[in-house]
């Protein structure tokens, strides 16, 4: 078992930054890739980052491309999601998630624990 904590979300205006961190506990971290992805209210969550368990490997959503870094510290069993050129686009409940030796997937049925999500609301 997998627990996943976000946190670092609020409220930012347009054109602002935000970083987001999920720590993990109960397994070894660096076994499992992990994703961020998205959920704004009336839609479906969404994919937007993730990064392979060996941290090599990382992908991104189209609509975050060079806006947002994933990244992650496995000394700290953290990984991170670095938000910046902000738009209200980006108002969305945000999530984490983890995959047992996942090479960093889009897909959300790949990953097998889930964080409670974090409120980020961008003002225009």
């Amino acid at each position: 078992q997998v627990q996943l904590v976000e946190s670092g979300g609020g409220l930012v205006q347009a054109g602002g930054s935000l970083r987001l961190s999920c720590a993990a506990s109960g397994r070894t971290f660096s076994n499992y890739a992990m994703g961020w992805f998205r959920q704004a209210p009336g839609k479906e969550r969404e994919f937007v980052a993730t990064i392979s368990y060996t941290g090599r490997l990382t992908y991104y959503a189209d609509s975050v491309k060079g806006r947002f870094t994933i990244s992650r510290d496995n000394a700290k069993n953290t990984v991170y999601l670095q938000m910046s050129s902000l738009n209200p686009e980006d108002t969305a409940n945000y999530y984490c998630a983890a995959d047992l030796w996942g090479s960093g997937s889009r897909m959300l049925n790949a990953y097998d624990y889930w964080g409670q999500g974090t409120q980020v609301t961008v003002s225009s």
